[in-house]
């Protein structure tokens, strides 16, 4: 699937922080995904969350072409523990997108559990083949 998203000017910039466990969500999809790219809809706000290896790019049911909010320059390198904290921009190019970023992170999260179950029950067995160590005598 390809979606071509616009974006207006930049209304506003702040520096957030996801929490861990949504970001790993987040990438773990991603990852799954055969193009790297997963789209993660949030129907309790009436949004679509583009995942890519870059940024999460949020649009509006409403208006499917245009940007909404973006996460950008998302930065798990600066974290020292995966249970930190993953920093980042939001930029909002809606007027809707400030009340949209109060509830986004939690609505996200619940999404992508959503998600991450759906995909455990299709998902089939894989019997991973372990080499033995071949040990060095000397």
């Amino acid at each position: 699937m390809q979606i071509t998203v616009h974006r207006g000017p930049e209304l506003w910039r702040e520096r957030r922080s996801l929490a861990a466990a949504t970001y790993g969500l987040a990438r773990a999809l991603q990852r799954r995904s055969p193009n790297g790219v997963a789209f993660v809809p949030i129907r309790t706000l009436q949004v679509l969350a583009i995942i890519d290896r870059d940024e999460f790019v949020f649009v509006d049911s409403q208006q499917r072409a245009w940007a909404l909010l973006a996460w950008e320059r998302l930065q798990p390198e600066q974290r020292t523990s995966l249970q930190q904290a993953v920093a980042f921009d939001a930029v909002g190019y809606d007027d809707a997108a400030h009340g949209v970023m109060l509830r986004l992170p939690r609505e996200l999260h619940d999404a992508l559990c959503t998600l991450a179950e759906r995909q455990r029950e299709d998902q089939p067995a894989r019997l991973l083949r372990f080499r033995p160590r071949l040990r060095h005598s000397g």
